[in-house]
């Protein structure tokens, strides 16, 4: 999931200077830098002619978009009703004393973000993890510290 460096510049001319392009732009800077800076908000507003104001309530809205640095690797724990009763708190709680990091933020050398959702569409499953697009079903603390050996 490394990106390869790509110049905003780039990806701000490949899209028109109007309003109806705002989307577009944030999705695109969404995928190549895993998030959107302050610096490249302004940049996309100055292009299509769009206030911050509007442009900030366009990117809180969607959960697609991050104003902070994601992970290189996010970790979702779902903590849906059948996850919950199975153990996917205190797999929540061990992933953060694993790596360092609270539920909705990064770790400090941006290799893994944390989150935890109300569900995966995987309660057959329970409890799931997902790491990137990879469902680990029946997690464990220990499995899921299994499987994150894999990224160091």
């Amino acid at each position: 999931m490394i990106k390869e460096h790509v110049d905003i510049d780039d990806i701000i001319e490949r899209h028109p200077g109007k309003p109806e392009s705002l989307i577009f732009l944030l999705q695109d800077i969404q995928a190549a830098y895993n998030y959107i800076s302050p610096e490249a908000m302004t940049l996309v507003c100055d292009h299509v002619g769009v206030p911050l104001t509007q442009a900030f309530a366009v990117a809180t809205f969607y959960k697609s978009f991050s104003l902070e640095p994601k992970g290189e690797h996010e970790i979702r724990v779902c903590l849906g009703t059948a996850c919950h009763l199975k153990g996917g708190e205190r797999i929540a709680e061990g992933l953060e004393r694993d790596l360092g990091v609270d539920r909705g933020h990064t770790s400090t050398d941006l290799s893994f973000t944390l989150e935890t959702v109300n569900c995966l569409g995987a309660c057959a499953l329970a409890p799931v993890v997902m790491v990137d697009d990879d469902y680990l079903g029946g997690a464990t603390q220990n499995s899921v510290r299994r499987f994150l050996k894999k990224f160091e």
